[in-house]
């Protein structure tokens, strides 16, 4: 049942990456002409319907690892990082048909595929579940935020893609260089896949005893090569080298070393495409995109984070809240996790606030679309991976 699950996620990837190229060819390729010589392109529809494919594939991995493992696959990293990306799916196949919009595809659908690619990087295999999480509140709470994020992520697309639209790309300005980082961010997450995967495939592992912060002795392992090291680190594996700088104890240094191999991977990946290029590799998108309609993209934003925040707020504030209460007698801790989620709350409640009353529509909302995504992903990786509280586990 296990090794079901990972194929069928394995196929619901091929599907997104299959609508994802359809997609592409709705944009790019030739239009033919129908018997009633009216222009057509059914590569839009076949998009749609790899993509729901993908879903149905991915849903069917959910449910299986779910029966393999006892109960719902959302109580680590790759689980609920996956989980995160099937949402995101989610929220595509059900607003599709309302837009029919292809453009909205070839985003979201290579972005779905980065989150389940990047969700691969951590472990996967199942363990036992602390008492913690021995609850039906595990899926109840974190389901549900899993799917108000998806949803808020649709938003996120549809924001760069109204940007990559409307910024002008001729001249220098604040605005190249804001969407210009989020296309680095991108492309040094699948540096950072590529890298995994490579150093992963050769079998890869640099082993280290180091001082934490308890003042014990450790070991610590490296999936890449270290560039920094744990703190008073010694190697003791046959891979591996010393590293240039170490870490205090209080950082983990294998995170803060695969932050670096990212970004220098991100580097050259973005660097190339720039140098390819020879313009901003956002403004070489732009011409995909020169027939989109900016105000439907602006509405499906809008929309998307509409939908998505109350049920984000059901899930990572209301539920939380309650399985915090029964599981800590107390709602309320202050706990990092605890106090991101309220961070993004708020954005999305000042976003509504600012569109509704302020008139804050097309680039003004777009920006605060791609900001809020941001809050998403850092409470999501560097929260749960750096910063140490009571959703360490995850």
């Amino acid at each position: 049942m296990f090794e079901l699950s990972s194929t069928l996620l394995f196929v619901a990837f091929g599907l997104y990456m299959a609508a994802t190229i359809f997609f592409a060819v709705s944009i790019t390729g030739k239009k033919f002409k129908n018997r009633r010589g009216i222009e057509a392109n059914k590569s839009g529809l076949f998009g749609y319907i790899s993509a729901v494919g993908g879903f149905i594939s991915a849903l069917a991995y959910f449910v299986t690892r779910w029966l393999a493992v006892g109960y719902a696959p959302v109580s680590n990293m790759f689980e609920y990082t996956t989980a995160l990306g099937i949402a995101m799916s989610l929220a595509f196949v059900i607003i599709y048909p309302i837009y029919k919009n292809n453009y909205l595809g070839l985003f979201t659908m290579p972005v779905v595929m980065l989150i389940i690619a990047y969700a691969s990087m951590f472990p996967v295999e199942a363990q036992p579940l602390i008492p913690a999480l021995q609850s039906n509140w595990l899926f109840i709470h974190v389901i549900t935020t899993a799917i108000g994020q998806g949803i808020l992520a649709i938003g996120f697309a549809a924001g760069v893609l109204y940007l990559v639209r409307m910024i002008d790309f001729t001249k220098a300005s604040k605005k190249v260089k804001g969407i210009e980082f989020i296309m680095f961010t991108l492309l040094a997450t699948v540096a950072y896949v590529m890298i995994g995967i490579g150093f992963g495939a050769a079998d890869y592992t640099a082993t280290f005893e180091y001082v934490n912060e308890f003042g014990e002795t450790s070991e610590i392992d490296y999936p890449l090569p270290p560039i920094v090291g744990p703190n008073e680190g010694e190697l003791v594996s046959e891979q591996g080298f010393n590293p240039v700088i170490s870490m205090p104890e209080f950082i983990r240094s294998d995170d803060v070393n695969t932050v670096l191999w990212s970004v220098l991977g991100g580097l050259l990946l973005y660097g190339g495409l720039r140098f390819g290029f020879r313009k901003p590799v956002a403004g070489a998108l732009q011409p995909l995109v020169r027939n989109v309609n900016p105000q439907t993209v602006d509405e499906i934003s809008y929309r998307a984070i509409a939908i998505g925040f109350p049920v984000f707020t059901l899930g990572g504030l209301i539920f939380a809240m309650i399985w915090a209460q029964i599981a800590w007698t107390r709602f309320w801790g202050w706990d990092p996790k605890e106090v991101w989620a309220l961070i993004t709350f708020l954005f999305y409640a000042a976003y509504l606030h600012l569109r509704l009353s302020r008139g804050w529509q097309g680039e003004k909302s777009a920006w605060l679309c791609v900001i809020g995504f941001a809050l998403i992903m850092f409470n999501l990786i560097f929260v749960n991976l750096i910063i140490a509280g009571l959703h360490s586990y995850a």
